[in-house]
């Protein structure tokens, strides 16, 4: 990740660390390729595509720490990893649950699981600034609500960035809910795929015996590159956002880059980690 260019704003990739990464990332891809088969190397894509759902749909969810408790910024009140954590478990618990309709079907279900956990979460924080708190949404980046159309200045208090969830906002939350559920989801379905093959083998067991084992080993992983990639996107917002229409959304690329690495790390572990014990 690279120095914040201007605080507020978008940054600028920096081209030298961006090239050093995309090299890493094709030397662990590589690294993949020769010493693994070549199923763990799909899977590893998957895995990639996955944490890059993460660090991408991370940027949508508006959060606005302890200025949001406050009333001083829009936003739920906390931090933006813990957030992104929470949507994502939820996708993930809900994707795991219908592993067995297959990869699609799991995937979108994982979403769906991510993005109505964020929908009822960003529901009932606007129940809370409305009726607990006595304050409107409103949205201190834009003029208007760039889906509504509602105008923002007038229902924004002097002195704040805004307060409470302007719908832009609710809608993003939904969305990276949704990407991050569906990102999480991948993830865990490959690594069972590659589990469900190794693990039999290398243990030199029945799968029904195995699956216990295969389904803790993925879980476990799936919740750590989880948090890995909502980690570096929490990194790359520095501090609050509002969702897609604030001006930090756009450093969403930095983010990528870095999920991409991050991912393939360790997903490179985790495949390795019974791979080579298979041989």
């Amino acid at each position: 990740m690279t120095a914040i260019a201007a605080k507020g704003g978008p940054a600028s990739m920096d081209m030298p660390s961006t090239l050093i990464g995309l090299v890493l990332f094709i030397i662990l891809l590589g690294l993949m390729f020769v010493l693994g088969p070549i199923s763990a190397f799909y899977a590893l894509i998957g895995i990639v595509v996955g944490g890059v759902l993460i660090g991408f749909g991370v940027h949508f969810v508006p959060v606005g720490g302890a200025p949001a408790a406050m009333g001083q910024a829009p936003g739920i009140a906390t931090g933006v990893a813990m957030l992104a954590a929470g949507a994502g478990l939820a996708g993930l618990f809900g994707g795991a649950w219908a592993a067995e309709q297959g990869t699609t079907i799991a995937v979108i279900t994982g979403g769906v699981g991510g993005a109505l956990m964020m929908a009822i979460t960003c529901l009932m924080v606007n129940a809370i600034y409305v009726y607990g708190m006595g304050i409107p949404a409103a949205s201190g980046k834009v003029a208007k609500d760039p889906l509504t159309g509602d105008t923002q200045a007038a229902y924004k208090s002097q002195g704040t960035e805004g307060h409470g969830l302007p719908f832009i906002s609710y809608v993003g939350g939904v969305i990276g809910g949704f990407f991050g559920g569906a990102g999480g989801t991948l993830i865990y379905l490959e690594l069972l795929g590659v589990y469900e093959q190794a693990l039999p083998t290398l243990f030199n067991a029945k799968l029904e015996q195995i699956m216990p084992l295969a389904v803790s080993l993925a879980g476990i992983f799936a919740v750590g590159m989880f948090l890995v990639n909502s980690v570096l996107a929490a990194y790359n917002i520095t501090g609050t956002i509002e969702g897609p229409h604030d001006p930090k959304f756009k450093r969403f690329p930095r983010a990528i880059v870095a999920s991409m690495i991050a991912s393939a790390l360790c997903g490179l572990v985790a495949i390795l980690l019974v791979v080579m014990g298979k041989f």
